[in-house]
């Protein structure tokens, strides 16, 4: 490839998700003189947004700290991905934000040169063919954590021989007609908890959820009442935005504190919380009645409590039991119980994508990542010039992003004024022995996708800047914007 086909940009941005949008933003914003350009492989933005398509897809997190600081969120606190999408099109259209994105660009490797201190990025264009080269200064992945293509599915037996559908909830087919159709839906976390209401309240004969344990759920209003006040009496929108925002944020640290406080009571109280909601009759204990200690997975939170209204209208049952085998007819249970189905859905999860599934070559040397430390969970020993984006267990993924845009922006702002052009972690002379742990904790959080793929991810450390996206925000929210990139955790060039 000739050198003049090849672009420069001084940030590479890959992903046009929340992340990368929110990226976007804050350069445009904090470094009006750097050029940059946002790699998307689909042929559209929004990510996750974009790319789920099953019945009543929304968010999971509320939307005063789901949505970024500098853009206020007007709507339901719950939104649906229609509603989110919505506002990032108003978000890349206000800041002239789709200037920078290049849609169906795939990126196939990335390799960074010590010698001319860039990465040389590889990319494919998805709708011509043609292979394109870019130059950065600066890489930053912000292309989310799991493959977008194709979910998680265990391998069932006899999974073949089942005469209906069977469909992963990722992969949603356009023409699937589930009117008057049994339906079968496996998993209980946040996909599940919404597939189940939507499906039955749109025209399905019944749906059952299929679980081999029960999650934690929280019933929440889909409104805000606090933010309709405020609303009704004229009160600008960027104030309600940020009175909520801090509302909600304080119940977060409330709800944490109390869980570390008094597991036990807690746990209860999200268990009694169904039980009102539910019939009388109702087997709370078998169901709903989870087995691991509250906050090791997320709590899944229902709009007006719709998936309890669904069960209780009897539109839709919860069975809680292991997969024998698949029949002809449909599920066959432990127990010998077999659930007749004429669609199966299999709400069971997704593929850890680690860094896109891109190559990396450092100096010609493939990057494991499993062998790299993580700095505060953004950046990782061994590779220069690359930060990362990976959002909160426990809390809203945006929060995250706004913290770790500003974190990058400044960082960049030091290599300009420091005259460097190559910025690396590496540990220090103290820190060779440093104990090293998992990226997450298996006994703090334990999400399946993560556990499936613990061996290909970072590692971090046990004393900062060495630990990763575990602390959560409320620590982070003073430790980031108080980073300090003159002790020696990180080597400028």
């Amino acid at each position: 490839m000739p050198d003049d086909s090849v672009q420069h940009v001084n940030v590479l941005v890959v992903g046009a998700g929340i992340s990368g949008i929110g990226a976007a933003y804050h350069l445009s914003r904090r470094l009006p003189d750097k050029s940059f350009a946002v790699l998307e492989a689909r042929d559209t933005f929004g990510g996750t947004w974009s790319v789920n398509r099953y019945p009543g897809v929304r968010s999971d997190s509320d939307m005063y700290t789901f949505g970024y600081s500098f853009k206020p969120w007007l709507k339901d606190e719950l939104a649906t991905a229609e509603q989110i999408r919505a506002y990032l099109a108003e978000v890349i259209e206000e800041h002239d934000l789709g200037q920078y994105i290049r849609y169906r660009q795939r990126v196939t490797a990335s390799r960074w040169s010590s010698d001319t201190r860039r990465w040389t990025v590889e990319v494919t264009r998805l709708d011509t063919g043609e292979e394109l080269r870019f130059t950065a200064d600066f890489v930053w992945m912000c292309q989310g954590y799991y493959r977008q293509d194709q979910g998680y599915t265990p391998d069932w037996p006899g999974a073949a021989e089942f005469t209906g559908q069977i469909v992963h909830s990722l992969t949603w087919p356009e023409d699937l007609d589930y009117t008057g159709q049994r339906v079968v839906v496996i998993g209980s976390g946040a996909t599940a908890a919404t597939l189940v209401p939507a499906m039955a309240a749109t025209g399905a004969a019944h749906v059952t959820m299929l679980q081999r344990s029960p999650t934690y759920y929280i019933s929440t209003p889909k409104s805000n009442e606090i933010a309709d006040v405020l609303r009704s009496v004229d009160t600008p929108d960027e104030w309600t935005h940020e009175i909520v925002r801090r509302l909600v944020l304080k119940r977060s640290r409330e709800m944490r504190e109390q869980r570390e406080k008094a597991p036990e009571q807690m746990q209860q109280w999200f268990i009694d919380q169904a039980r009102a909601a539910l019939p009388a009759s109702y087997d709370v204990d078998r169901h709903f009645t989870p087995r691991y200690p509250l906050g090791q997975q997320r709590i899944c939170r229902i709009p007006d409590g719709d998936l309890f209204a669904a069960i209780s209208e009897g539109k839709a049952s919860v069975v809680t039991d292991t997969i024998e085998r698949f029949t002809e007819r449909g599920v066959q249970l432990s127990s010998g119980e077999i659930l007749e189905a004429d669609i199966i859905v299999t709400a069971t999860g997704f593929h850890l994508s680690v860094m896109g599934d891109i190559p990396f070559f450092v100096d010609g040397e493939p990057v494991d990542w499993a062998s790299t430390v993580t700095y505060h969970g953004i950046m990782f020993t061994g590779v220069p010039n690359l930060a990362y984006v990976f959002g909160y267990w426990r809390a809203s993924w945006t929060l995250r992003v706004d913290l770790i845009s500003d974190l990058v922006c400044r960082l960049l702002e030091q290599l300009d004024e420091r005259g460097a052009t190559m910025v690396i972690p590496a540990l220090r002379a103290d820190e060779a022995g440093m104990p090293l742990r998992p990226w997450t904790d298996p006994d703090d959080f334990n999400p399946g996708y993560l556990l499936r793929s613990i061996d290909k991810v970072p590692r971090q450390g046990d004393r900062m800047p060495w630990r990763g996206t575990d602390i959560g925000y409320f620590e982070e929210a003073e430790i980031l914007p108080a980073t300090d990139f003159s002790d020696g955790a990180l080597a400028f060039k």
